[in-house]
């Protein structure tokens, strides 16, 4: 059945990959778009105002709210990352409140990440695991908590905790496979930490398939459901190009360059896909070996 599909954040790697998913699929797509609108399919809306109005959800069946300042764009000074946390929380708040009050229950698919969880060693993680600790859970957790309006109005509503997403072109890829392609992508740190990772085709996959199913509601882990750890990503990346990586790069070079990010990249997190596992969603790339024959053939 077609259905008409409201997106925040389309403009990004995944939110673009979605909307021609879903046109594809003959679907009705509504891009809400911070600029000028370009096309008769885009909506202007400023996100920093907390305030969406609700008539440009006429006639939307679902939201996919993807906006949100990138997390590895830039070094992380103190405003860095009050403005990672305040684009995410004001426009999830404005397009929950606008659901609110259209008076429907609109599905709403709302980005999330894995960061809810920490850096929690070997420790399996379900959606039923408590958040962890550090700035990235502070952020999940203010994000998913401005869903609160569109969930007390009976809006289905799913988090998508999203892991690392692989790529071609953009995203973590982006950096790591022009290095890969030089035989310098070695192992960050020591190594073992858990990588969740997807590919973006099964990222946007799993986004339509939740808009599919409103009975799927709060976190949903979108990683595939065999983690792998980080030096056995950068081992098949290698292998695959015929470049073997073997030089790790340590810790306080990643620190040096990246900044308090680093921890991001050296922590690790076991995450497992329960609840996407259990609502009969298929990987089309559900290990590292077709995933990265997927990325270099890409």
């Amino acid at each position: 059945m077609t259905q008409c599909v409201a997106i925040t954040g389309s403009t990004g790697l995944i939110g673009g990959a979605l909307v021609s998913a879903l046109t594809a699929r003959g679907d009705r797509v509504v891009r809400l778009v911070r600029s000028a609108p370009r096309t008769p399919v885009e909506v202007q809306w400023d996100p920093a105002s907390r305030r969406l109005d609700p008539a440009v959800l006429e006639g939307v069946d679902a939201v996919v709210n993807l906006a949100g300042a990138g997390i590895a764009d830039k070094r992380w000074s103190a405003d860095r990352k009050r403005e990672i946390l305040a684009s995410r929380v004001d426009a999830t708040h404005a397009v929950a409140t606008a659901i609110s009050a259209t008076g429907r229950p609109i599905r709403l698919v709302s980005g999330s990440a894995i960061g809810f969880y920490g850096d929690r060693g070997e420790e399996e993680l379900t959606e039923d695991s408590p958040a962890g600790t550090g700035f990235t859970t502070e952020v999940v957790l203010a994000w998913e908590g401005a869903t609160a309006p569109a969930e007390a109005a009976g809006a289905p509503t799913a988090h998508a905790r999203t892991g690392l997403v692989l790529a071609p072109h953009g995203g973590a890829m982006g950096r790591v496979l022009p290095l890969a392609r030089l035989g310098l992508a070695g192992p960050l740190g020591s190594g073992r930490q858990w990588w969740p990772w997807i590919t973006l085709t099964d990222e946007v996959a799993a986004l339509v398939h939740l808009i599919d199913r409103p009975e799927v509601t709060g976190p949903v882990n979108l990683v595939v459901p065999v983690p792998s750890r980080q030096r056995d990503v950068m081992r098949a990346l290698g292998k695959a190009l015929g470049r073997p990586a073997l030089l790790p790069a340590p810790t306080l070079a990643l620190m040096a360059v990246l900044g308090e990010f680093a921890h991001e990249v050296l922590d690790s997190h076991r995450v497992l896909p329960v609840r996407l596992s259990g609502s009969d969603f298929a990987w089309q790339h559900p290990d590292l070996g077709s995933a990265v024959g997927w990325l270099l053939g890409s």
